[in-house]
């Protein structure tokens, strides 16, 4: 398994972490609590938390490759919905 994290400077992590996991809802299992939103895609899976200052994404794969992918795709959907500050400072660290 290969993971990242990735703690991204932002007051509206809670708002931008709601609104992509009911985004993906649709075609995703996805967990939505009071602390967390948890994500999980055929060979991946991302779990969100945030508090007033940031918001945190960790993403565990099958794989580098799959890591890689998956690090693009949930950086490119939660840009969409922070349009206002798009494009976030994603810097991810490998766990």
């Amino acid at each position: 398994m290969a993971k990242a994290i990735a703690v991204v400077p932002t007051e509206s992590g809670w708002k931008y972490l709601q609104q992509l996991c009911k985004h993906w809802a649709h075609k995703l299992e996805v967990e939505l609590t009071e602390q967390k939103g948890v994500v999980t895609f055929a060979e991946a899976i991302a779990v969100m938390r945030s508090d007033e200052r940031a918001l945190t994404v960790e993403i565990e794969a099958n794989s580098p490759e799959v890591l890689e992918r998956m690090k693009g795709v949930v950086s490119s959907h939660l840009d969409r919905f922070a349009f206002r500050e798009a494009p976030l400072p994603f810097a991810w660290q490998a766990v």
